[in-house]
């Protein structure tokens, strides 16, 4: 008779490895600010920090390839009058991001494809509608151009970006909103308060469909949805313990699971993968990420293990699964931003022997096209995200450029006006800078190079002229300077 101690799992070996030095990204000044947030999204093509930034609210876009040591006079994304709180890159679009900051507006960039070669001051859109600091951007998972923001005024919107137009205002929070989370399809809207409640919305409407108390303490709480219904939380008890929770939407107010981690004080970020469903566990000042596997079967919330680090995070980003090496079995990336400066890659990995794809591992995963528009998704349509494949490897969008062109362009409707053409137009534009982007960034480079060696002939013209100066002030005599030549005459005569 044989009885099973050890609970069956592919994942209970997941083990976690930081890149070295010269791999990660350093000299980042990272946000001081003590605003909630991960201050960090991740992309397959590009990086995103907030920075400190003086004058403004910046960040920082880094293409990957863009690894070691970052100049101190990188170009910027720094449009914003005020620190910028939260980012999201579009999941539709891997050159789309959106920024919330304190001046109470949402901007929406476009990162052309190799990168920053001049701070980025100009949005495709400006987003106004809240009164107070924006502190939360999030992208519906399914719809095209459909961004989520919430403010410090207690006020959840969601826009269609690609007219720049609010087509909903959720006004049912007394207090900040923490955090938010659509469902898989994005027909269901998640959302954590300051008032201590967890709340399930129809983001259509606004109505809110059921609501409960989330953690009895005050700090900031997070919820997320499961891929399959489930809601995940992470807060504080009455005694500052840090929590977490399971529930279902049909019964919020009595969690299947809630279990007492540690008393650190800093707010844990739940990092969700889907395709395996395992939960990641990041606090604010940690310098551990603890992981965990959802399962149908008691206790439903199974501890794996711990990724210890010697120094504290301040941020931390994850990338999305069509990002991850599948020939290494990596099933997971992170980017943890720290006190000094460093934002250090993590991977996370199966150990297997065989280097053939592992189907078991790569179910098929979130890709970059939207299953509908803006119109569809308001009009009452819910449908699944539309998934890869990644058993030959993820395709850059430049392989699908007739596809992802097309949807990006989207976005960009807000822009033909100015030139009074129609959005086709501002499509052509577009692909016509894309062309010539090399060409430009040699031009700029040899400017540049002009503009040093001319620096170079005025500096030494200037010593020269000071020296002349210096030997005329010598030979003259004393006094304020200002009648020097006559007097010199005066003496050779």
């Amino acid at each position: 008779m044989s009885f099973r101690v050890v609970r069956s799992s592919k994942f209970r070996h997941v083990y976690g490895t930081a890149l070295k030095r010269e791999q990660c990204y350093d000299n980042i000044r990272v946000s001081k600010s003590s605003w909630d947030s991960t201050f960090c999204t991740v992309n397959p093509k590009f990086l995103a920090i907030i920075v400190e930034s003086a004058g403004g609210g910046a960040f920082i876009v880094l293409p990957h390839k863009n690894a070691g040591r970052i100049a101190a006079d990188h170009p910027l994304v720094g449009g914003h009058k005020g620190p910028v709180l939260d980012i999201a890159f579009c999941p539709h679009n891997d050159n789309v991001i959106a920024s919330g900051s304190e001046d109470c507006v949402v901007k929406v960039w476009h990162i052309p494809d190799g990168g920053l070669i001049k701070t980025l001051t100009e949005p495709i859109v400006d987003l106004l509608y809240h009164q107070r600091r924006v502190g939360l951007v999030l992208w519906h998972p399914t719809a095209l151009n459909v961004l989520l923001t919430a403010g410090s005024d207690n006020q959840v919107v969601i826009w269609n970006v690609g007219t720049g137009e609010a087509l909903v205002h959720i006004d049912s929070h007394p207090d900040i909103v923490y955090s938010a989370c659509f469902n898989w399809d994005g027909s269901k809207l998640l959302t954590t308060c300051k008032d201590k409640k967890i709340r399930i919305i129809n983001p259509r409407t606004g109505e809110i469909e059921s609501d409960a108390i989330c953690h009895e303490g005050s700090k900031a709480t997070r919820a997320i949805f499961l891929r399959h219904g489930l809601v995940f939380t992470t807060g504080f008890s009455k005694m500052s313990e840090r929590q977490y929770s399971l529930r279902t939407p049909d019964a919020l107010n009595e969690p299947i699971v809630m279990v007492e981690l540690d008393t650190s004080n800093g707010v844990m970020f739940p990092l969700y993968d889907p395709d395996t469903n395992l939960v990641y566990l990041c606090g604010k000042g940690d310098s551990v990420i603890r992981y965990f596997e959802i399962t149908p079967e008691p206790p439903f919330v199974h501890y794996i293990n711990t990724f210890q680090t010697p120094d504290p995070q301040r941020g931390i980003g994850m990338m999305p699964k069509r990002g991850c090496d599948v020939t290494t079995c990596e099933i997971t990336r992170f980017y943890r931003l720290t006190n000094s400066g460093l934002c250090q890659v993590i991977t996370m990995t199966v150990p297997r022997k065989s280097e053939l794809f592992q189907e078991d591992l790569y179910p098929d995963t979130l890709g970059d096209t939207a299953a509908l528009t803006a119109d569809e998704w308001m009009e009452g349509k819910d449908v699944d995200p539309l998934l890869i494949s990644l058993k030959d490897g993820y395709k850059p969008p430049e392989s699908k450029s007739a596809i992802t062109v097309t949807k990006k362009r989207n976005v960009l409707d807000k822009m033909p006006p100015k030139g009074g053409k129609g959005a086709s137009g501002g499509g052509a534009l577009t692909e016509v800078s894309d062309k010539t982007l090399q060409e430009f960034a040699d031009e700029i480079r040899k400017l540049k190079a002009m503009i040093v060696k001319h620096e170079n002939r005025i500096r030494a013209l200037e010593a020269e002229v000071a020296l002349n100066k210096a030997n005329v002030d010598e030979d003259g005599p004393g006094g304020d300077g200002l009648n020097v030549p006559p007097p010199m005459a005066s003496d050779e005569v």
